[in-house]
């Protein structure tokens, strides 16, 4: 009789175990040492070999099924890890920068994506309200927002260089056509 299934692991229980595994790693490498060495021998022969493992799916997938592999978040990030993923970092880059367009348009914002000169991102950001991204802070904030997100979907790209505009500030129309007397 087979056994029920290994349940799997919610994202949050993911994000938990990869921080633990970065600590983990971070200890290691900082311990001196032969068993250190191999230790982390060991790690780099194991990532190699699930690499390995993960281009062997790929190869046997057909394109559909290789667009849902790489479309989950954590097997997107493996997949790029091991310079295996089937979308060009053009691709997976502009999607991000969809991806964060409407928070930024609710700060009163906008981020398009402008493409990829050599390895760097290009994107155009505006700032809301004609205040330039002086304004406490915001537009900082969005940039290194969006150069996180892109580096992280496409950490192919060396850099991300944004184009910053600075939207109009609003001005009625009432205030242009009216006219005060002399």
């Amino acid at each position: 009789m087979a056994e029920a299934a290994t349940a799997r692991l919610a994202d949050p229980d993911v994000e938990a175990r990869l921080v633990r595994l970065d600590r983990a790693l971070d200890s290691l490498e900082s311990a001196p040492g032969p068993t250190t060495r191999t230790a982390t021998e060991a790690v780099a022969l194991l990532t190699e070999v699930y690499g390995e493992a993960l281009a062997r799916v790929l190869d046997r997938a057909d394109e559909q099924l290789a667009e849902r592999l790489a479309e989950d978040e954590l097997l997107g990030h493996l997949l790029v890890l091991h310079d295996i993923h089937p979308e060009p970092a053009e691709r997976r880059a502009a999607r991000a920068v969809e991806r964060l367009r409407p928070a930024v348009q609710e700060r009163g914002g906008d981020v398009e994506w402008a493409g990829v000169e050599g390895q760097v991102a290009r994107v155009r950001l505006t700032t809301g309200g004609g205040c330039g991204s002086g304004c406490g802070g915001g537009g900082d904030e969005v940039t290194d927002a969006v150069r996180a997100a892109v580096l992280a979907a496409a950490p192919e790209l060396t850099a991300v260089e944004p184009l910053t505009e600075t939207a109009p500030a609003f001005v009625p129309l009432t205030t242009l056509t009216h006219r005060s007397a002399p």
